[in-house]
């Protein structure tokens, strides 16, 4: 038995494979335009850089939420894919559509009211209208931003995920020239600086939507689902049933990235130099984990196809068995982040002091991989399954129910051990994720699928 279980495993880690390495682009690519954005807007002045990085923490935060939930389609349609139920596809495309165009609709209005925590924050007035405008520019682009993560839906759900890696990089291309369009005021129109990002960043969005929509509509994989001649009307039983599969995603992606925001605010009285040591860390951090994340999506959808096949012991043994390709990647990760430390934070500043802080939190970010890379292949897993919520109420239990009070205590009291600072936080971040980690795998080894 031992060989054809060994084959079964390598065939479907090939799989694994075939559907996370497109996804690892498109995460990364992603993140690009991020990068695009903060570069060319740092090169036309540090005001514009500063109101493109507050405009960002805004926007960002509430994508993410609204990303979480419309990434209910991807199992919903790979276990239609899985269950050979094909008529149930545009069906389900069409309620996330109705339920993307009430995010659009929520996300813009918040994002049009910033003017209060704007005031709040006592930005100089320069910075807060480069931020300000910025948004302006940017909600024009957000009904095509959402259309496209609906649609991804229908190409990772059916297993084509090159289809969003070809957008994204499309994405990429579109924006830079846009920046420098918009930024310096060319082809006849006004230099806006920072402002411009915004604006570059709707048109990326748009060109990006249209050519996956006439891309869908052309090809020979997807054009015989007829999206617009295949109209559904709204099913809210159906709607209800994503909503409380995506909305416990959404508010997860939430919980955690505004927890790293708030660490980021609490550290900011120990100084600048600490603060960019942090986000140094973060970066590199989060660039690393892309590798992590591209196979626990794939594994989603995985794991949602066999579960729609009828073959719930199939997709048990994949969770367990990508557990091992996960610790593969820590095992990489972890001596990268050790061992490279002075170059990882060499390649970042050239600041000595920044630098110290940096290397000294890389080497705990080191042991932050280990557990980290376990528990999204474990949730991943999970949400193959449609098991959502109570991963969502271990985060939020144990980051914010645990790590950031004992983030808070180690940096800045001597109620536990000597002030730590920045260390601090990341130690609890370490215990935070250790208790993630063996939450969510005993949820995983003691969870039974049943045939969907």
């Amino acid at each position: 038995m031992a060989a054809p279980l060994s084959r079964h495993t390598l065939a479907e880690w090939k799989t694994l494979t075939a559907l996370g390495g497109p996804i690892l682009v498109t995460q990364l690519s992603q993140m690009g335009n991020g990068v695009i954005d903060t570069m060319m807007a740092g090169h036309y002045g540090a005001i514009d850089l500063a109101g493109v990085a507050i405009a960002n923490s805004f926007w960002m935060p509430a994508f993410l939420f609204f990303l979480g939930i419309l990434s209910a389609l991807q199992p919903v349609i790979s276990g239609h894919r899985g269950a050979q139920q094909f008529g149930r596809v545009t069906p389900t495309l069409w309620q996330g559509l109705y339920i993307a165009a009430a995010c659009s609709v929520l996300m813009i209005a918040l994002l049009l009211n910033v003017a209060p925590v704007l005031e709040w924050l006592a930005l100089d007035p320069a910075t807060a209208a480069i931020t300000q405008g910025y948004l302006d520019g940017f909600v024009w682009g957000v009904p095509a931003m959402m259309l496209i993560v609906t649609l991804r839906g229908l190409t990772d759900g059916m297993g084509h995920t090159r289809v969003m890696m070809g957008v994204s990089l499309l994405s990429n291309a579109i924006n830079l020239p846009l920046n420098y369009v918009f930024i310096y005021g060319k082809l006849g129109v006004p230099a806006m600086g920072g402002v411009g990002c915004g604006w570059a960043t709707s048109g990326a969005n748009w060109i990006a939507c249209l050519a996956l929509l006439a891309y869908l509509r052309h090809s020979r994989d997807f054009s015989r689902y007829a999206l617009l001649a295949s109209r559904a009307a709204p099913h809210w039983h159906e709607i209800r049933a994503l909503l409380r599969l995506g909305i416990p995603i959404g508010l997860t992606m939430f919980f955690e990235v505004s927890m790293f925001t708030v660490i980021a605010l609490f550290l900011a009285p120990l100084g600048p130099v600490v603060v960019a040591g942090h986000q140094l860390v973060l970066n590199a951090v989060s660039l690393l984990f892309m590798v992590p994340l591209s196979l626990g999506m794939a594994l989603t959808l995985r794991v949602s196809f066999l579960i729609g096949a009828g073959e719930p012991q199939r997709a048990q043994q994949l969770a367990h068995s990508t557990l091992l390709l996960a610790l593969c990647i820590a095992a990489v990760n972890v001596p990268l982040l050790l061992f490279g430390r002075e170059s990882i934070a060499a390649l970042y500043t050239g600041d000595a002091a920044v630098q110290q802080v940096a290397v000294q939190l890389l080497q705990l970010a080191a042991v932050f991989q280990l557990a980290d890379v376990l528990q999204v292949t474990a949730i991943s897993a999970l949400r193959g399954y449609r098991d959502t919520r109570v991963p969502m109420l271990v985060i939020l239990l144990s980051f914010w129910g645990i790590g950031m009070p004992l983030g808070y205590l180690l940096t800045f009291t001597d109620h536990i051990v000597p002030m730590l600072g920045a260390a601090g936080f990341w130690i609890a971040l370490i215990a935070s994720i250790a208790m993630v980690c063996v939450l969510l795998l005993w949820r995983l080894f003691r969870y039974q699928p049943s045939k969907a």
